[in-house]
């Protein structure tokens, strides 16, 4: 079993900037990939980013891309999302979530953390 704790959540302006962290608590083949969805009231989960290891391949929805960079670090199990030129309509809860590949994080997450709220306020 794999626990995921997020973090970096949190209010910001429109325009504004924030990083989110999520960090497993093992390294298994589940935490080959990692990435991020959201969730915003009254609307379906949707898949944000995600990354794998050990080449660093990010894929992004298009909503996000250009705006939102993915990362990782090998060394800690650790995810992050650098969140740029944040938009209200990004307020969400973000989750962040693992899996075995890039596919498999996007399609059917293996785990899931609690979640994060991002509110982006216009």
């Amino acid at each position: 079993q794999v626990q995921l704790i997020e973090s970096g959540g949190g209010l910001v302006q429109a325009g504004g900037s924030l990083r989110l962290s999520c960090a497993a608590s093992a390294r298994t083949l589940s935490t080959s990939a990692m990435g991020w969805f959201r969730q915003a009231p009254g609307k379906e989960r949707e898949f944000v980013a995600a990354i794998t290891l050990p080449l660093p391949i990010a894929r992004y929805a298009d909503s996000v891309k250009d705006r939102f960079t993915i990362s990782r670090d090998n060394t800690k199990t650790t995810v992050y999302l650098r969140m740029n030129s944040l938009k209200p309509e990004d307020t969400a809860v973000y989750y962040c979530a693992t899996g075995s590949s890039l596919s498999a994080v996007q399609n059917g997450p293996d785990y899931w953390g609690q979640g994060t709220q991002v509110t982006v306020s216009s």
